[in-house]
């Protein structure tokens, strides 16, 4: 296929047409450039942070000359035209969010990979950090956030991400907090954060939060900036609906579904 070659008539065109359509338009074999990804820039009082929105949990963050990889994944980007990481942060390790592949592109001799316990049987070399830890790694504090379902499960009674396994991650840029919260639903844990500026919250259905659920997270902790992401086929403008008139929260939809 890869040539331009049919077998057996249009057969394998129709087939790759789906395939592109259900991949939103890119093949698993073409994953977007830099060039097609969004990206902000949030003036620090220690300088810029650049937030690349590749897509689906996984992002990127430049500041002060350092690369900062989140959940990467090889079907999202090309890793090969992608700067190499300083750290590199997993949150669980679910497939599309663990990608040992991804990680061997983008590693570097300095390159520290931060991960869970789980996540840690499958990449060597990384620093674990459990629920609730507080660690300084490649010059940022990074503190792990217990991310978990109380209410979504499985058909057999289990939660899609069980207490304990699984981390958000608050990483500080000089001065600036970003909680970046893996797969996880509105827990005590989340709505007691302090001093959040920019938040990542996941809300694809049935995995994670509906928009309910993360609106109510965010009236809980307030972040300055709110980025819905992970959301799947859930409609974001829900979410800014619901928090329409909420003063102090900034909701930016980017292409992160």
């Amino acid at each position: 296929m890869g040539n331009g070659r049919t077998f057996c008539g249009n057969t394998v065109i129709v087939g790759m047409i789906i395939l592109v359509v259900a991949l939103g338009g890119r093949s698993m074999a073409q994953p977007p450039t830099e060039k097609e990804f969004e990206v902000d820039t949030i003036a620090t009082e220690t300088g810029d942070l650049k937030i690349t929105c590749i897509r689906h949990g996984t992002l990127m963050f430049t500041y002060q000359d350092k690369i900062v990889h989140v959940d990467p994944v090889s079907r999202e980007a090309d890793y090969t035209k992608l700067p190499k990481a300083d750290l590199v942060l997993i949150t669980h390790e679910h497939g599309d969010h663990l990608d040992p592949k991804a990680l061997d592109i983008m590693r570097k001799e300095p390159t520290k990979v931060v991960l869970t316990k789980v996540c840690a049987e499958r990449v060597p070399e990384g620093i674990v950090m459990k629920n609730s830890d507080v660690k300084t790694i490649a010059g940022f504090k990074i503190e792990a956030v217990p991310a978990y379902n109380l209410v979504h499960k499985r058909g057999n009674g289990q939660p899609f991400h069980p207490k304990g396994q699984g981390n958000g991650y608050i990483v500080t840029f000089g001065k600036t907090r970003v909680y970046v919260a893996g797969d996880t639903e509105n827990t005590p844990e989340m709505k007691v954060l302090k001093k959040i500026d920019i938040a990542f919250l996941p809300m694809n259905l049935p995995y994670t939060m509906t928009p309910e659920m993360v609106a109510d997270a965010a009236k809980a902790f307030k972040p300055r900036i709110l980025y819905p992401y992970h959301y799947g086929r859930t409609d974001p403008n829900e979410l800014v609906n619901l928090l329409k008139g909420v003063e102090g929260i900034e909701v930016r939809v980017r292409k992160l579904q």
